[in-house]
C-alpha cells in the first residue's frame, strides 16, 4: 500500500512539474481575471462532480478570502442552485443548465471559467456561444488534448495528464494560483473588494 501511496505522490508531482509550461498563460488569466474585477465584472464557474465542487470553493475563495483581508470580490459557481439546475434539466435538458445560466446572468466584460477534465463535457460546451455572444472571456481549464473547449474558449490551460484525478488536483492549484495573484494585484492597487 505504501508503495502505492508513494507512486501517487510521484505521478502528481511529475504533472505538477510540468505546469511549468502554462505559468504565461496562468499570469494572462490572473490579469484578465483582476481587470475583469477592476471594472465592475463578475467571474462566473461552470462544471461537473468534482469540478463543479472546484468551481463552488474557487469561487468562496474570491468572495471571502484567500490568505488576505480585503472585500469581497464577485465571483459565482453556477453549479451550486438546486432549483435552479433542476428546474432547466427537466424543461431544457442537462445540456441547458449551464447555458440557461450564462444568458440570465453574464454581462459583457464578465470572465466565464469552464472545467472539464476531458474537454468535451457537453453542458460545459454548450455554455461557450450564448457567452461569446455576450462578450463574456471564456477560459478553459481541460486534461488530456484538451478536448473541444481547447478550441472553443479564449484561453485554455490544458494540464499535461490523461488521469482525472491527476488533472482535478492540478486544476484547485491553478485556481488557488489565480485567486493568489488575483488578490494580491487588488489589494497592491486598492481595489480588493465590492462587484457590481
Amino acid at each position: 500500500m505504501q508503495t502505492h501511496i508513494r507512486s501517487i505522490f510521484t505521478t502528481h508531482l511529475e504533472v505538477v512539474r510540468r505546469l511549468d509550461a502554462l505559468v504565461p498563460d496562468i499570469e494572462r488569466l490572473a490579469r484578465r481575471a483582476a481587470d475583469c474585477l477592476t471594472a465592475g465584472g463578475r467571474i462566473f464557474w461552470i462544471g461537473n462532480g468534482g469540478s463543479a465542487a472546484d468551481c463552488q470553493h474557487l469561487a468562496a475563495e474570491l468572495v471571502g478570502r484567500y490568505q488576505r483581508e480585503r472585500g469581497g470580490l464577485a465571483s459565482i459557481a453556477l453549479t451550486t442552485d438546486s432549483s435552479i439546475l433542476t428546474s432547466l434539466g427537466n424543461d431544457f435538458g442537462f445540456e441547458a443548465i449551464f447555458a440557461r445560466q450564462v444568458e440570465a446572468l453574464c454581462h459583457p466584460g464578465d470572465l466565464l471559467v469552464a472545467l472539464s477534465t476531458s474537454g468535451n463535457s457537453a453542458n460545459v460546451l454548450a455554455a461557450l456561444a450564448p457567452a461569446a455572444a455576450l462578450g463574456v472571456y471564456r477560459v478553459g481549464l481541460t486534461g488530456g488534448s484538451g478536448g473541444r473547449l481547447k478550441d472553443e474558449t479564449d484561453l485554455c490551460l490544458v494540464v499535461p495528464s490523461d488521469n482525472t484525478a491527476r488533472i482535478q488536483e492540478a486544476h484547485i492549484l491553478i485556481g488557488h494560483l489565480i485567486c493568489d495573484l488575483v488578490e494580491t494585484r487588488l489589494v497592491e492597487i486598492g481595489l480588493a473588494g465590492g462587484g457590481r
